[in-house]
């Protein structure tokens, strides 16, 4: 079964690639869903009200506050990470087990930080999805709660986009048509059955 690792800056469109990867009938494993799936365990919960009891309020946690508190605090960030990064882990490997079971002959994990948290080893070919930052910038600011401020600070956590592009075995742009994109999905997962 050959894995291919999804990644991406913020606002260049990874969910509508791993959308179109899914349509393909490829199963998918997103980090970012298993994160939030992990913050309504109990003992998760337990373990960060231990380690940051002012992001828990009603007895769940304000992911809201806890991205507040860790945001831009390395030594609090890297402690959060400890409590979940585990956990997703092995929630990946069963992932990936199930689908190689299931007889999956490609499966997508989609991790964001792929080669900031040199995940890249893991997998045997990465899709970076890019776009103009002119285009994700637009992207971005149109999101809830989002500032020039905060883009700024999540851009200084991810390896730039053109460092990205360079270590990808595909890059796909999503300036074009969906229509488009799908075609070229298609004739990369075709390329991947063959290699």
């Amino acid at each position: 079964m050959i894995i291919l690792g999804l990644t991406g800056s913020i606002g260049m469109g990874k969910s509508t690639i791993a959308h179109l990867l899914s349509e393909a009938g490829i199963p998918i494993y997103s980090a970012d869903d298993a994160i939030h799936a992990l913050y309504q365990e109990k003992s998760v919960v337990k373990e960060i009200d231990a380690a940051f009891p002012e992001a828990i309020e009603n007895n769940a946690i304000d992911i809201k506050k806890l991205s507040t508190i860790v945001f831009g605090k390395l030594d609090l960030l890297n402690k959060l990470e400890s409590i979940m990064h585990p956990r997703v882990y092995k929630l990946e490997t069963e992932f990936l087990q199930k689908a190689q079971k299931q007889g999956h002959e490609v499966a997508v994990l989609d991790i964001p930080l792929l080669f900031e948290n040199g995940r890249q080893s893991l997998v045997d070919r990465v899709v970076v999805v890019s776009a103009p930052f002119e285009i994700q910038h637009k992207r971005v600011l149109r999101r809830p709660g989002m500032t020039n401020k905060k883009f700024s600070a999540i851009l200084s956590r991810q390896i730039p986009d053109e460092k990205k592009c360079k270590q990808a075995d595909f890059v796909v742009s999503t300036v074009k048509n969906i229509d488009t994109i799908r075609e070229e999905i298609y004739i990369m997962i075709k390329a991947l059955m063959v290699s």
